[in-house]
């Protein structure tokens, strides 16, 4: 492994990540970054655990999203058990999937189907039932060395301050649509029923509460049809 020409390509996909303007492409660049940086890996995606629901973002291949939704169809394999709140394990290894594995019997077998020889990722974030982990594959079993993991955990670093940042400026930016779209729906009900702007926004949440519907979805409802009513 050349360490200082490793150390050129991460100084430069630190910048490239700053220099995303969404979150969709700081995944992208996380995970094309895996493929390109990371000895071995042929396939990387990240896997975000909500409640034991599955979503796969920035996936190189559709292999990825294959392994993640095995995962959650089984209910089984490495990011479900980092996802316990009793483990503080936040690496992971399967170095060679055409052996059986005790610890995820019904993930392994499934998962060589698909085409994947060798398996490692990476724990990016925890929150309260939620988990993010960047998760890298090789089609060949053993593929991944030592050096293969350190390159994985200092990208995964990396990705992890990112993914974080990202995350915050694109809750920013929905927070900052929501409100200005509550404002335009307070400002058509103000006109078409003459009434303050507390009345409005008191029209827009007992409808939100009466449907069961986020506020936002009612207010966009109010500039689509001039109305909060279904």
């Amino acid at each position: 492994m050349d360490w200082r020409a490793f150390a050129r390509q991460m100084a430069s996909m630190a910048r490239d990540l700053l220099a995303e303007q969404t979150l969709d492409a700081t995944l992208e660049q996380i995970t094309c970054s895996a493929v390109e940086l990371v000895d071995g890996c042929d396939a990387s995606g990240i896997l975000v655990l909500r409640r034991d629901r599955v979503s796969s973002l920035a996936p190189t291949e559709q292999l990825v999203t294959d392994s993640d939704r095995l995962q959650e169809s089984l209910r089984e394999g490495p990011c479900f058990d980092a996802a316990r709140p009793d483990t503080s394990e936040r690496v992971f290894r399967i170095p060679d999937f055409t052996e059986d594995s005790e610890r995820w019997p019904h993930f392994v077998p499934r998962c060589r189907e698909l085409g994947v020889g060798s398996m490692m990722g990476f724990l990016l974030y925890t929150r309260e039932e939620e988990l993010g982990a960047l998760n890298m594959y090789s089609r060949k079993p053993g593929a991944f060395t030592e050096d293969s993991e350190t390159a994985g955990w200092l990208l995964a670093s990396h990705a992890a301050v990112a993914f974080s940042s990202a995350q915050s400026d694109a809750q920013l930016q929905e927070a900052l649509a929501t409100r200005h779209t509550i404002g335009e729906a307070m400002g058509i009900l103000m006109g078409r029923h003459h009434i303050t702007e507390d009345q409005a926004f008191e029209i827009l949440r007992t409808q939100s509460q009466r449907t069961n519907t986020k506020l936002r979805e009612v207010a966009r409802r109010v500039c689509e049809t001039g109305t909060a009513e279904q």
